[in-house]
């Protein structure tokens, strides 16, 4: 006997939350506020519960996805091996609002305690201002979740004064600013503080976000580059100016060497564009473990394999694509005619617009697409056309290989130029040091200040963004300047596009060199920047 009732003891020590849940026999209705994401915007939810007499079960309801609706399993086992046994009732929760499909894991924090609120356990009193977000383990464990910063942002927006975050996610919560971001790691350490058993412990708290700087240790740097001036001074003017640019030239001339430091030449991130950036890869589940906010700028390098859908974004629920992750960093696109033709041009429309739309069915979403697309490619596909003493293509295998990059999608390349073979001697000089990338970015940065300043209050920041008025006011011509552009209009075929682009990386040469007027210089080295067009595509079109 004396065993028996320390057995008995034991067991109600452990249990004791739980035969206190049952003597209180108060069930209530419970609003817990939480939020959700539509593509990469977050947005309020409503997390309602209801315990009552009927038939012993738990229902959720709201328009869910699969996983939402497993949240169930998830709840009910989490709060039994936190140590709280439900008393068996009818339990409905609602996700509102109902016509928006919920999915994701985030909602089993905000689901498990609005269920222990309308068991009483927790006090109504002890929910105002509060937001929850979060998964939940078996053992009750909370884990982390993708999307936090579009959804702190949100629940910031709508008012919430506080929001309890899985640990792993407490550093994006921080970067939203202006809401009190309490971590925990587990579901009855949270239960804890909301019935002021626990004093709420960890919580962190920004009236503003605090930028810091952009690490500076990128691993390549342009020093590294042996000759080729031409296609250090294209990639210059493509990064002040945000123009897209095509390289064309033999294997092994430096293309994607090239293009992989263009990074590296680029101003630092602004806190705008960290944010933008981050949520797009927050939403993805990309963002590096530890981090916030990504500092540098993406650079990204699909293979040409991959999907049209992969590329622009899509699904049956739209999800972000290549050329969204890529936005406001570099979309390298290597062996440029090998990609799906369809992967290609998918792009032609987000990268005059700097915004991807994409509508199904189930919903619509936009996506950023500022993008500075770099292409590479072989001029034939044995690569070496159009040296006839390396090249074995006849004309009609060379003509079909450039004929997989439309005259459309070509007209959205704003400078195109031609990597040169690389002489032994350039490859193993140690003459002549080569300008670092530090250098060139001082003078990007001053191009881009020239261009802030001459767009204050337009939304454009560069030269490749303008429309017909911004060139007609700021590309301004003098007669042998306009004498010039109309005589390669008229003999180069271009169309009103290719004409434009011409004005448009004018105005970034002259911004590169402090001059307010584009001068027959300026315009003829733009003018260069379109001669491959004529030389491997022909004339118009």
């Amino acid at each position: 006997m004396l065993i028996f009732g320390n057995i008995f003891c034991a067991f109600c020590t452990i249990f004791q939350k739980e035969i206190r849940i049952q003597e209180r026999g108060v069930w209530l209705f419970s609003k817990v506020y939480s939020a959700g994401l539509k593509g990469i915007d977050g947005y309020l939810v409503q997390v309602e519960a209801d315990v009552g007499n009927g038939l012993p079960g738990f229902h959720m309801v709201g328009y869910l996805a699969s996983e939402v609706k497993e949240a169930e399993e998830r709840v009910r086992t989490s709060l039994k091996n936190s140590g709280f046994s439900l008393p068996p009732r009818k339990i409905t929760v609602n996700l509102s609002p109902a016509d928006i499909r919920k999915d994701g894991t985030a909602f089993d924090l905000p689901v498990a305690v609005a269920v222990l609120t309308s068991y009483g356990v927790i006090g109504m009193e002890a929910l105002e201002g509060q937001a929850f977000v979060g998964e939940l383990g078996l053992d009750g464990q909370v884990k982390p979740v993708r999307g936090v910063l579009s959804m702190v942002s949100s629940l910031r927006d709508a008012g919430r004064i506080r929001c309890f975050l899985p640990e792993a996610n407490v550093a994006e919560g921080l970067a939203v600013g202006g809401i009190e971001i309490v971590g925990v790691s587990h579901l009855q350490r949270m239960t804890a503080f909301l019935t002021g058993e626990k004093e709420i412990v960890g919580s962190f708290k920004r009236s503003m976000f605090h930028l810091e700087e952009e690490e500076g240790d990128y691993s390549v740097d342009f020093s590294e580059i042996n000759g080729q001036k031409l296609v250090r001074r294209a990639t210059e003017i493509a990064v002040a100016g945000r123009h897209n640019i095509l390289y064309l030239g033999p294997p092994g001339s430096g293309k994607s060497m090239v293009a992989q430091r263009i990074p590296t030449i680029m101003p630092s991130l602004s806190q705008e564009e960290q944010l933008e950036i981050s949520k797009v890869y927050s939403v993805c589940g990309m963002l590096p473990p530890g981090k916030a906010l990504l500092r540098k700028r993406p650079f990204r390098a699909p293979h040409h394999t991959i999907s049209p859908q992969a590329m622009a974004g899509g699904g049956r629920y739209p999800k972000p694509g290549e050329i969204s992750l890529a936005s406001r960093g570099i979309l390298f696109l290597d062996e440029f005619p090998e990609f799906r033709r369809e992967a290609l041009e998918i792009l032609r429309q987000p990268l005059e617009e700097r915004k991807v739309t994409v509508s199904r069915v189930n919903g619509s979403c936009t996506f950023p697409a500022n993008v500075l697309v770099a292409a590479a490619m072989n001029p034939c596909p044995c690569g070496f056309y159009p040296d006839r003493n390396r090249c074995s293509c006849n004309e009609e295998q060379v003509r079909r290989y450039l004929g997989r990059i439309s005259r459309p999608l070509l007209e959205r390349m704003d400078i195109c130029v031609e990597t040169s073979s690389v002489s032994y001697r350039d490859i193993r000089s140690r003459e002549n040091e080569n300008e670092p990338s530090a250098l060139i970015r001082e003078r990007v940065e001053r191009a881009g200040e020239i261009q802030r300043k001459r767009f204050a209050g337009s939304g454009i920041f560069f030269n490749s963004e303008m429309g017909n008025r911004q060139i007609e006011k700021y590309c301004v011509l003098g007669e042998r300047e306009d004498d010039l552009l109309h005589k390669a209009f008229r003999e180069k075929r271009l169309s009103a596009r290719g004409c434009h682009k011409i004005l448009k990386v004018a105005r970034t040469i002259a911004d590169l060199e402090g001059e307010k007027q584009i001068s027959i210089n300026h315009l003829c080295e733009a003018i260069s920047y379109r001669d491959l067009e004529e030389k491997y595509w022909g004339k118009g079109g």
